[in-house]
């Protein structure tokens, strides 16, 4: 199952390369005013995520998870602010070790800060989000004490990346690096410290 997602997200992310890397070839080079950070605009970003986690509680209990993200980013008026939201959803087949099967699903939006860089094809930001995690699989299904809030708890992703911009329409996500915070009970210190990186493909969304 673990493979099936992993294959899936990056079938998906080589065919979103496969398209950013066609109109790059088809679009004529853009101005630099045209590619620089004060073009910025709506931006839907798809992803490939890997978290770093430690459900269960006492020491670290660390485990690996893969799978996806979806971010919509709106930006404000002054063009160095912008509302974002994200939804990321992650697998482990087998967690610290066992049998036990854990999917990790949080919903979060908040602000993002994008630092003018002039003229510069990159365009790095920072974000504080929080939100709502989910999660279902073996670990927290059935007679497990850790249970009792599964199907909501509080999330807060803190954190960044650094975009570059291909042409007007398509980014490439080098990477966004985040600290996950989920807060599902373990019958211990009820949270879980998690990190989470990312890359991708970036569209950005209307005409400036």
């Amino acid at each position: 199952m673990r493979l099936r997602i992993k294959h899936a997200f990056v079938l998906l992310l080589t065919v979103a390369a496969a398209s950013a890397a066609q109109a790059v070839a088809q679009t004529p080079a853009a101005k630099p005013s045209e590619v620089g950070g004060s073009d910025y605009r709506a931006e839907l970003a798809l992803g490939y995520s890997y978290l770093h986690s430690n459900a269960p509680p006492g020491g670290c209990g660390c485990f690996n998870m893969n799978g996806g993200n979806a971010t919509f980013a709106w930006p404000l008026k002054s063009g160095m602010y912008a509302l974002a939201g994200d939804v990321t959803v992650a697998y482990a087949g087998a967690v610290s070790n066992s049998s036990q099967s854990l999917t990790l699903s949080t919903f979060t939006a908040g602000g993002r800060y994008l630092p003018r860089l002039g003229h510069s094809t990159l365009q790095p930001f920072g974000q504080v989000l929080a939100g709502l995690a989910h999660s279902s699989g073996t670990l927290v299904q059935g007679s497990s004490p850790g249970a009792a809030n599964a199907g909501a708890a509080f999330a807060a992703i803190f954190g960044g990346g650094v975009d570059l911009r291909a042409t007007r329409r398509f980014s490439v996500r080098l990477i966004d690096a985040d600290y996950l915070l989920t807060t599902f009970d373990n019958g211990s210190n009820n949270h879980q410290n998690n990190l989470r990186i990312s890359a991708g493909v970036v569209v950005h969304i209307g005409e400036k």
